[in-house]
């Protein structure tokens, strides 16, 4: 019988990461451009602090550009920042900001069949780097198809601006693929889910090298950001290999978007799938404490009292985290937990109480 398996990676042609990097954006992007505008995705506040710059690099280099920025990424707000650059013969996006920012140009540029490029202006989670995005929906947030960049550019000198948190949350996003491996592993043995070793081997050594250096992740530290947004883009480069989002989410993923539909209080994403990874390590029956230290030793607490979240959140979150994506087995199982084991697991892990 003939071989007639297909699969589809994508990578970023170019990643740059480092002091003073914007201006080589004009160069990138030149070889792919040859007619048409580009179009620079960010927020209010991301467009001063580096947009401005790299449309003034665009301008001097010839460069037409539109600009169009974006508030909370909802399929509403989306919908009108495509509208809004609909017939203006756009040939690539930027995106400039954190990571619901840079989702929000993966997204368009996807729908729009452009390439898309990524500028961070911080590295706050790994969607930076990865070929899917995250959009709220009605009483929902949704994980989708987006584009994968077609290059990254990291100014760790603009990065640095952002508040040490800001980092922290970074480092737990990609920290908790501890846990999203273990779930794939579980998939693969229990349902037969295609698993790769080299994409889970990648995330992996991504997620321990934070957790070997954990000591070195500090704040006003630029090298920080340079050792966090490397193993940021290995996460993302993981995900590509395995064209899913399996090496980099799994029940602590689930259990930080149940977060956001219940009350997430003010937790960031990393800070969410820290706390669910930790969770998640515990029924697991692995090493939840070396984790909980991890996260202690870059100041990143798994209190969820300390984000605003109730205990009761918390519960619920946990017991109905597998119903955000009820195809995707975890450890979290296909029904609810129940209230006593939710509540036991975030007792026993500190997580509540």
């Amino acid at each position: 019988m003939d071989f007639l398996k297909v699969k589809t990676m994508q990578f970023p042609r170019d990643v740059i990461a480092g002091h003073g990097v914007l201006h080589v954006i004009p160069e990138l992007i030149s070889r792919d451009l040859k007619r048409g505008r580009v179009a620079i995705v960010s927020g209010k506040n991301t467009f001063e602090l580096a947009g401005r710059e790299v449309v003034k690099y665009l301008t001097d280099a010839d460069f037409e550009t539109e600009v169009v920025k974006i508030g909370e990424v909802t399929e509403e707000n989306v919908t009108a920042c495509e509208e809004q650059l609909k017939n203006k013969k756009i040939s690539i996006v930027i995106g400039i900001g954190g990571g619901s920012k840079i989702d929000a140009a993966k997204i368009i540029a996807y729908r729009m069949k452009v390439p898309m490029v990524s500028v961070p202006t911080t590295a706050s989670h790994d969607g930076i780097a990865s070929p899917r995005a995250s959009i709220r929906g009605p009483g929902v947030v949704l994980s989708q198809t987006a584009s994968m960049p077609l290059a990254i550019v990291a100014d760790t000198s603009i990065m640095i601006k952002a508040p040490y948190r800001y980092l922290a949350s970074g480092a737990g996003d990609v920290i908790s693929n501890i846990t999203a491996i273990l779930d794939w592993k579980l998939a693969n043995r229990l349902n037969g889910e295609e698993f790769s070793s080299s994409a889970a081997a990648l995330a992996e050594y991504a997620s321990r090298e934070l957790i070997e250096k954990a000591y070195l992740v500090a704040a006003g530290v630029e090298e920080s950001v340079w050792l966090v947004t490397k193993q940021i883009l290995a996460s993302g480069t993981a995900m590509a290999i395995a064209s899913s989002s399996r090496p980099a989410s799994g029940s602590e993923h689930l259990f930080a978007h149940a977060l956001e539909l219940y009350g997430a209080g003010n937790a960031m994403h990393g800070e969410q799938c820290a706390i669910g990874s930790v969770a998640s390590m515990y029924l697991h029956g692995g090493d939840w404490q070396q984790l909980a230290n991890t996260y202690s030793k870059i100041k990143l607490s798994i209190h969820v009292s300390d984000y605003g979240i109730s205990d009761q959140v918390a519960i619920k979150s946990l017991m109905k985290a597998h119903s955000i994506r009820p195809e995707r087995l975890t450890i979290l199982g296909n029904t609810d937990l129940s209230y006593s084991a939710a509540e036991k697991a975030l007792e026993l892990t500190g997580i509540i109480g």
